[in-house]
This record gives structure tokens, sequence and C-alpha cells, in this order.
């Protein structure tokens, strides 16, 4: 069972829009438990979170997968939170327990919250953003944090190692099987 799919079940109900937005932002997930509706620009798109961890305004630009998102959460009349919790119509303090029945339905015990963070950083990678890009939109300080973050994929890095083909002539007209090689005869 895919993640998602393990989120249609869970009976915490804004669970699967709060994995989403962590997905698409990159966000920590105290910064989304705690946004509320007035933190989004919608017509400048950008979310503003005033209290990072680093104690800084962080200015996330908001994506159409993020747009489309915040559209399709469940608003609760008089509420300022946007993931807040139905029956309390305040903020998740935490979410550990439904994440945990979540990922071990989808039989990823070991996949942490955080770890949708990380997940973030390497589709931005291997979809061949900078680092420097990931470290802004993660609000690193440090370019060496980013780095910790970004995980290229098999893919990613074989496609990276095909690029010098282009500058190897050779390379280019190798036959792909020993089969297709000429056979030279040799005089003895």
């Amino acid at each position: 069972m895919l993640v998602f799919e393990a989120l249609e079940t869970s009976s915490a109900k804004m669970l699967k829009y709060i994995v989403s937005m962590l997905l698409l932002t990159g966000a920590r997930k105290n910064e989304v438990l705690t946004t509320k509706w007035e933190d989004f620009d919608l017509e400048r798109r950008i979310w503003t979170i005033e209290f990072t961890k680093a104690g800084k305004t962080r200015h996330v630009p908001l994506s159409d997968g993020v747009i489309t998102l915040l559209s399709q959460v469940p608003k609760i009349e008089n509420c300022d939170w946007v993931f807040a919790n139905p029956d309390t119509q305040k903020p998740y303090k935490h979410i550990f327990y439904a994440w945990d029945v979540v990922r071990k339905r989808a039989g990823l015990e070991e996949l942490r919250i955080h770890d949708l963070r990380h997940s973030f950083a390497s589709f931005l990678v291997n979809g061949g953003r900078s680092l420097y890009e990931v470290q802004k939109l993660l609000g690193h300080t440090q370019i060496k944090t980013t780095q910790r973050y970004a995980h290229l994929s098999h893919d990613s890095l074989l496609s990276a190692a095909s690029t010098a083909m282009s500058h190897v002539p050779m390379a280019q007209s190798m036959p792909n099987k020993a089969e297709a090689l000429p056979l030279v005869e040799v005089d003895g």
C-alpha cells in the first residue's frame, strides 16, 4: 500500500493535507501545523513563516501544487489555523500516532515525518534544481545542511554520467552487444 492510499484510510482527516503540504514545500512539521490562513498571500504566491527554527522570517513560494492543495483543505468556520484539529479547532501538537499508523499500513515503518523534508529536497535535486535553490527553499543558512538532504537517485546519477558521452565520439559509435562487433581476420 502506498503512503497516500494509507492516508486516505486514516481516521485523522487532516493528516493527508499535512503530509501533502510537507512534501510540496519541504517545510518543517511545526511550520505546517502552526500556519494560519493569514500567512498565505495567494495573489503574490508567498507563504510567510514568521518563527522559523533560525528565528528569522522566511518566505516560501507557493507552487501550483500548494495552491491546489490549499483550495482542497476543509476550512473550519471561525478558525484561523489551516490544518486545525476539527474537534478542538486548534493546531495539532502531535501527529506521531496518526503518522505511525499510516506508515505501518504503507509498509514504511522506518519513514519519519521529517523524512518528507528530505524527500522534497531530493525531488528538487533529481529534477535538476541547484543546491543553492534547495537551500533557499528549505531555509538553510549553511549549504552543508542542504547537502545532507539532497539524495540523488540512480537515474539522476546515470543521466549526469552520460553527459560526457556527447564529447567522446567513440562512445557514440560503439555497438551495444559483442555480436554487433565486426570480425577481423588476422593473418597468422
